[in-house]
């Protein structure tokens, strides 16, 4: 149906009347009273349509000229009812390929370019485009609702972000087969191209908006999330959404001391920058970045670069805009009457004055809440009044009744006066005005934050007293948490996180599924969590919110950079930080606390970190300065509202680890100003170093008895599948009998050991040395067991799952005709290793420890015997005594466990023998161990 309303014009697809001679185009009058032209006639539309009328689409609009609203027309005074009969033959096959031409351009990015395509995939979205980087390709798309939401103070904006398995030729995992919740990296993503396209949203316009992107191919070289940044901002700028700028997202890395734009991911493995900047041709709106302690200044030289290449982006886009762009939804725009400011200062301006001063954030907030639900009260139940027309109307009152004694005239008993008539003249009630509820609040609002700034700005006081420069107070404490490997608790003002770190092995190690084919272990992370209860609010608890995603992304990368390598702290770290309370900068106090308890854990970190939070009054000159902006230090909760930036930088004295900055107004920043913010940041981080030192109780800064030991030791690569076993089988029996907790691994041939107690670990450890040892010619075995027996000797174990073959002929002095004639499973006998050959296989002998007589004795008799076809002397087996076969009762050996340091010696080809770290006393009733050598791995 196409319907018309008074003073509104009709809702219909534009590309419907531009075939307006079409017979096939027919509008029924709905009302037979009032009719604008004869029922049965036909016509066309432009017979009705006034001059400069507008076709009104749910996402197009255009007003209608004056001289038109103002038109006699009867049409316009009547509601209209009109059928229309959609038929393929109203729009022309000419707007159809203009609408849906397809357009290509191609933007020089660093050393490469990329490739931007529209119009060929997504043509009924708002804005669709695929950005291709290499065989990387991004697909985005733009949409927007018909209707537009109910008004707020937050942009109905939804980021989705999704990293399609089969763009790497990949299937996901799970039952299912397809991809779940969105991961914890597509979550980062999504809010790296929320947060530079969101400033650029023009108030008023409430139309929710929804912009989708996916990775649909992956080349593995060239990363996507930096081309999704500049594929939505793209995207935005093609669609109908009424945006003030377009934006665009590249990285930046520091290889070899040169800055590279959007450097390959085998270029960021040596990088010491990794830097992800978004903004328009003249200002920066979003920075994220993390790096190994580099100063502010080499920062400012990285932000320079990607400013530049985000500038030459920008204009090649501008002219892809000016093709295929479609025109703004501008008319959408609903802001708030301009005097209902005037109003709300005026009811509220010394009450709202009063209430930013309160110093504690929770009876500060209840007074504002109550003094904006009076101001919802007046304007929108009773009405406002001006002070001015009710004090004119009070004072206009005597002087209205005074004229009127003056001029009354008195009339004699019989005369009438016909000519004047006196009227009392009544008074003149000014008219309340009323508004919407949503308005007021946006207005409300929107006041409180330009009186704070005020405030600071003129009385360079901020609402809990103190200076732009000034910190908040610090104290912290480590320990609190008895059972926990480490804890902190860190306060700096209203906001304060409850660090803890669990140190484990691989098995706590967090697993990420990305795109490539080996899945990524990560050894270190935090997690961040931000319960209502830290702001004194009921509110949702449960999976971690985007917010909680991002902050906690933050800080691990902030104190990844402090901690020891693998090598030499093998240790799984996880940190979790909860916010107990909150009034600004929580992702900070993460990072403080957080490096205080790891410190507390017994973790050698590097140095000591902090962080900070700055925020920004751009436009001075508007309440009461000189127009410099003013940089404000250790930002609260409010100044973060009511601010134009969010800038948070944690590093050391020396340089910086991590920084975020997102700027909430279209305009940006310049370098001047980042420049100013970055070494304002740095004498922030100085005192909160000094006040972190001055903790108590201080860290422990060693182990945690509650932590598990590990272990490392280094055997031949060759000789790990001894301690595997076959399907895993040795390796579980090594943990069933030691207790330990796990035995890891690794091809080339790094061993770890995870043990909650010393015992357990030295007994798996020596299980491992005996498995692992590299056996040496005219080495001895004592007491070792008979495994099997064969026709033609015995195998006999000499270590844990290490066994050699007993030749008959070296089983004993005397001839034996078959081994189970002397020998059974089970007997422990003393053998020598003479021979190792070139498969690993052990030759042992029993006959080279008999006594020399002995065995002359009977090899004189054996030289009388015939021989056997396999070469053996046929004679009489000869029982051996017992003390060549079993050790004495009392008699003890010693059994060397090598140090896990001593790693370069088992690479050799030729054994050495290495330091003897500790050894153990083993009995007769033991497993085997060697003598007159080691067991070296």
């Amino acid at each position: 149906m196409l319907a018309a309303t008074p003073n509104s014009s009709f809702h219909t697809t534009s590309s419907h009347f531009e075939a307006l001679n079409s017979d096939n185009f027919k509008i029924l009058p709905h009302f037979s009273s009032v009719n604008c032209f004869p029922p049965s006639k036909k016509f066309h539309l432009s017979s009705i349509l006034l001059p400069n009328a507008v076709v009104r689409s749910p996402r197009t609009r255009r007003r209608r000229s004056k001289s038109s609203r103002g038109s006699g027309n009867l049409c316009n005074q009547f509601s209209v009812g009109a059928s229309l009969a959609a038929e393929p033959g109203i729009q022309t096959e000419d707007a159809l390929q203009q609408s849906f031409a397809p357009f290509s351009i191609k933007i020089p990015v660093g050393d490469r370019h990329i490739l931007v395509e529209t119009g060929h995939i997504g043509r009924q979205a708002s804005g669709a485009v695929t950005v291709t980087d290499g065989e990387t390709i991004i697909y985005t798309t733009v949409c927007l609702s018909d209707v537009p939401s109910e008004p707020s103070d937050f942009f109905p904006l939804s980021v989705h972000y999704q990293e399609r398995f089969s763009a790497a030729g990949r299937t996901s995992g799970g039952f299912f087969k397809r991809e779940g919740k969105t991961k914890d990296h597509e979550v980062l993503i999504c809010r790296l191209i929320d947060r530079p396209i969101r400033p650029t949203m023009r108030k008023g316009f409430y139309h929710e908006t929804q912009i989708l992107s996916w990775v649909l191919s992956y080349d593995g070289v060239h990363p996507p999330d930096s081309l999704a940044v500049t594929a939505a901002g793209i995207a935005v700028a093609l669609s109908e959404v009424p945006n003030s700028e377009t934006i665009a997202g590249v990285r930046i890395g520091l290889i070899d001391d040169k800055f590279v734009v959007n450097p390959t991911n085998k270029e960021m493995e040596d990088s010491k920058l990794d830097l992800l900047l978004a903004g328009t041709d003249s200002a920066i709106l979003m920075i994220e970045g993390y790096c190994d302690f580099l100063p502010e200044e080499k920062l400012l030289e990285a932000v320079e670069v990607g400013q530049n290449a985000v500038r030459a982006i920008i204009e090649a886009v501008e002219s892809l805009v000016k093709k295929c762009g479609k025109p703004k939804m501008l008319d959408a725009i609903k802001l708030p009457p301009p005097e209902l400011y005037k109003h709300v200062e005026e009811i509220a301006g010394e009450e709202l004055i009063e209430a930013l001063q309160i110093k504690n954030k929770i009876p500060r907030r209840k007074a504002l809440s109550s003094l904006e639900a009076k101001v919802i009260g007046i304007l929108t139940e009773e009405g406002f009044v001006s002070k001015i027309e009710a004090a004119v109307t009070t004072e206009t009152l005597p002087d209205l009744n005074e004229d009127e004694d003056e001029d009354e005239e008195v009339v004699l008993d019989g005369e009438i006066d016909e000519g004047d008539i006196h009227i009392k003249p009544v008074p003149k009630k000014p008219t309340p005005l009323l508004y919407s509820d949503v308005d007021v609040k946006l207005v409300f609002k929107e006041v409180s934050s330009n009186f704070l700034r005020r405030r600071i700005v003129e009385g360079g006081k901020r609402s809990d007293g103190r200076t732009p420069e000034e910190l908040r107070s610090i104290n912290s404490r480590c320990g609190l948490l008895p059972r926990a490997h480490g804890s902190a608790l860190f306060t700096r003002g209203e906001t304060q996180s409850l660090a803890v770190v669990t140190l484990g092995d691989k098995q706590m190690a967090q697993r990420i599924d990305n795109l490539v084919d080996d899945d990524e272990f990560k050894r270190f992370y935090l997690q961040y969590c931000f319960p209502p209860s830290c702001v004194g609010e009921v509110g949702r608890a449960g999976a971690p919110s985007r917010r909680e995603i991002g902050h906690g992304m933050l800080a691990e990368r902030a104190l990844e950079r402090i901690l020891p390598s693998e090598d030499d702290f093998p240790y799984t770290v996880r940190v979790e930080s909860t916010i107990t309370e909150s009034n600004g900068s929580s992702s900070m106090a993460s990072v403080c606390g957080g490096c205080l308890a790891l410190q507390d854990a017994g973790v050698p970190v590097k140095t000591s970190i902090a962080g900070i939070a700055m925020g920004m009054v751009l436009d001075t000159k508007e309440f009461g300065g000189d127009g410099t902006p003013l940089i404000l230090s250790d930002i609260t909760g409010g100044e973060d509202a009511s601010g134009d930036m969010d800038f948070k930088v944690a590093g050391n004295d020396d340089g910086v680890t991590s920084f975020q900055m997102d700027i909430k107004v279209v305009g940006g920043i310049t370098l001047p100003v980042m420049r100013k913010a970055l070494l304002q940041a740095k004498e922030g981080r100085k005192q909160i170093l000094a006040e972190m030192a001055k903790c108590f109780p201080p860290p422990s800064k060693t182990l945690s008895k509650y932590a598990p030991i590990i272990h490392v030791m280094k055997v031949k690569p060759d000789k790990v599948n001894l301690i595997i076993g076959s399907g895993g089988k040795k390796v579980k029996s090594i943990i069933e009998e030691t207790g330990v907790e796990s035995i890891e691994t690794q091809d080339d041939g790094i061993v770890k050991i995870t043990a909650r107690d010393l015992v357990s670990l030295e007994k798996s450890k020596a299980i491992i040395a005996r498995l692992t040892m590299v056996s040496t010619v005219g080495e001895i075995y004592r007491d070792c067991e008979i495994k099997s027996i064969a026709q033609y000797g015995v195998f006999v174990e000499i270590s844990p799952g290490r066994e050699g073959l007993c030749h008959i002929s070296e089983l004993s002095a005397n001839w034996l005709a078959k081994a189970e004639d002397a020998f059974k499973v089970g007997d422990r006998i003393d053998v020598k290793l003479i021979e190792v050959n070139e498969k690993g296989q052990l030759r042992l002998s029993r006959r080279a420890l008999l006594p020399e007589s002995t065995k002359q004795q009977n090899g004189n008799k054996a030289s009388n015997g015939e021989i056997t076809e396999d070469g053996s002397p046929d004679l009489k087996v000869t029982e051996p005594t017992e003390a060549n076969s079993t050790l004495p009762e009392n008699s003890f050996v010693k059994r060397f466990v090598r140090s896990g340091k001593d790693v370069k010696q088992a690479d050799k080809t030729v054994p050495k023998k290495s330091t003897v770290k500790s050894f153990i006393n083993v009995s007769k009733k033991s497993t085997s161990a060697v003598v007159n050598g080691e067991a070296k791995i």
